[in-house]
């Protein structure tokens, strides 16, 4: 592939390459990418679409050029049969003039009304599947080079890898968030426990209305119940180091 690309193109890829490997947000490597694919085969607008297979879906990850934020849909939901195994985006196209009446344009709709003229899209590919595609729009009639086409298939090759390693990191930080959200859930619980007992303890409450209590202290004092709790476990604390003192 590389060898039908001269060397300012090959040093791109390199560029590219470096991207993705960065180490950078997703978004932000999406957004570069996107950017130099366009300057470097003349497009006038380039998108990054991530699939949604489970929904029938093609997410807009990123976007660059002539009114292509406000042009593309974020979502587009993909006919009937356009799955994985399927032609539809998920093979190389390039439609050199009146894209908007090709069959293979249909599944942008939201950009036939953009004055596009010739479009040059790839599969974003890892691992042997499909997980999105790339697409260059073009606004005048445009005859593709073979190094164009091998440029665009080369980045969906690039793309694909990092739009995957970008999901399961972005997995991988819901569920880190997650794990925090269930552990300060329970740190919360054992603290309004022992703030119950002790309410109960000094105030000969039941535990529904030491609990009671502490809601509606917490709703009245506009402070969550973990501080509320902690208050009152600090001050019980603070009362027994002072009498152990007293009793020394």
């Amino acid at each position: 592939m590389l060898a039908e690309l001269g060397p300012a193109m090959v040093e791109l890829l390199h560029r590219m390459s470096r991207i993705v490997s960065s180490g950078a947000p997703l978004d932000e490597i999406l957004g570069e990418v996107a950017s130099l694919t366009a300057q470097a085969t003349g497009g006038d607008a380039c998108l990054v679409y991530q699939s949604d297979l489970p929904n029938g879906e093609l997410l807009l990850r990123a976007s660059f050029g002539r009114a292509a934020g406000e042009t593309a849909a974020p979502r587009i939901k993909l006919a009937q049969g356009e799955d994985a195994g399927a032609a539809g985006p998920w093979s190389v196209t390039a439609i050199a003039r009146n894209a908007a009446a090709d069959p293979r344009y249909a599944i942008f709709p939201a950009m036939a009304g953009g004055g596009y003229q010739a479009l040059l899209s790839a599969p974003l590919v890892s691992g042997g599947q499909a997980v999105g595609v790339l697409c260059v729009h073009y606004s005048a009639e445009r005859h593709h080079t073979a190094g164009e086409i091998a440029l665009v298939t080369f980045v969906g090759e690039q793309l694909g890898c990092a739009l995957t390693r970008g999901r399961l990191e972005e997995e991988v930080a819901r569920l880190a968030a997650e794990k925090q959200e269930i552990e300060n859930e329970l740190i919360t619980r054992k603290l309004v426990e022992r703030a119950k007992g002790i309410l109960q303890h000094s105030e000969g409450l039941t535990e529904e209305e030491a609990y009671l209590r502490l809601r509606n202290e917490s709703r009245r004092m506009r402070r969550p119940m973990k501080e509320l709790a902690e208050a009152i476990i600090l001050g019980e604390e603070t009362r027994r180091r002072a009498a152990g003192a007293r009793a020394d």
